[in-house]
């Protein structure tokens, strides 16, 4: 099986330069795509740069140039519901945008019936037996994330919580959900918390991101050895 990963940042992606024995990279639209094997399966990993664009550009190049067979974000993000700590970790269910009006996906393209991007289910399911052989520092939950181009801080954060009631909010997720969607490749995402209401601000992002990208890079390859 052929696997794409996609991380925002270079700090996300490290933990797999560490642990992925790197192939020479190939170079496409001024990112880096890194080729290895793991498990059984290719693997494609590369760190996109921040944002939806860029995340959806990675995601269509990985689906076109590299062939991939499923697609998995992996990364860090801030944590929205209040029950989560950081360095606690949220594999998706559903993905959406927080700062797109729901009828620009459900009356044009690409006609949703909602305006949720499903995780696969398939994914989901392996994500669940994978977590239950790793030691992990802090909770694993499953559910709701939402996308958007902005860092979240108190200004918005209730907004957003009282229409989404998510777990987590990032920059990139519903972009590649969005990509993969529209494709028809499974997707998941798993990210790890850096940031809360109560430790909130870009220093806690820069203080934490590089733990919780550790934490997420050992539950995403806990997933792909299941699969």
């Amino acid at each position: 099986m052929k696997i794409g990963i996609i991380c925002a940042g270079d700090t996300e992606l490290e933990p797999f330069l560490e642990k992925l024995t790197d192939e020479s990279p190939v170079d496409k639209a001024m990112l880096k795509f890194h080729k290895s094997t793991f498990a059984g399966h290719e693997i494609t990993f590369l760190y996109s740069g921040v944002c939806k664009v860029n995340a959806a550009i990675a995601t269509q190049i990985l689906i076109d140039e590299f062939k991939v067979d499923a697609v998995i974000n992996s990364g860090v993000a801030g944590g929205m519901d209040p029950k989560l700590k950081i360095f606690d970790t949220v594999i998706s269910t559903e993905v959406a945008y927080h700062d797109v009006s729901e009828n620009i996906l459900t009356e044009f393209h690409p006609w949703m019936k909602s305006i949720f991007f499903d995780a696969d289910k398939t994914l989901l399911e392996k994500s669940r037996t994978a977590v239950k052989n790793i030691k992990a520092d802090r909770n694993i939950f499953w559910g709701r994330m939402v996308t958007g181009e902005a860092f979240i801080t108190d200004d918005g954060r209730k907004e957003i919580l009282d229409k989404y009631s998510p777990l987590s909010v990032d920059m990139e997720t519903a972009g590649i959900a969005h990509v993969c969607y529209v494709n028809r490749i499974p997707f998941i995402a798993i990210r790890c918390i850096t940031d809360t209401a109560d430790h909130s601000g870009a220093e806690y992002f820069e203080m934490n991101c590089k733990k919780a990208s550790q934490t997420a890079s050992e539950i995403t390859l806990a997933l792909i050895a299941e699969i």
